[in-house]
């Protein structure tokens, strides 16, 4: 237990932290601060957030078989 609180302990010490002031925090877009391959990889880790908390897996179909709906308009 006491090596879970000390590894955890050490693991914060490698967390960025910035402080702004309170109405002085920077915008949401994070393009300024990440590449493409980190944004991708925070909305994989969303994904798989989400699919677990709504009690589901993850479908395992390859791209040729995922069901989808064709909508044309205007012909």
């Amino acid at each position: 237990m006491a090596d879970d609180v000390q590894a955890r302990r050490e693991a914060r010490k490698t967390w960025p932290v910035r402080r702004f002031l309170l109405g002085q925090e920077p915008g949401e877009d994070l393009s300024r601060d990440t590449t493409p391959q980190q944004r991708l990889a925070m909305m994989w880790e969303l994904a798989l957030a989400v699919w677990e908390l709504g009690g589901r897996t993850i479908p395992s179909y390859d791209r040729a078989h995922t069901p989808i709906r064709v909508v044309r308009r205007g012909r």
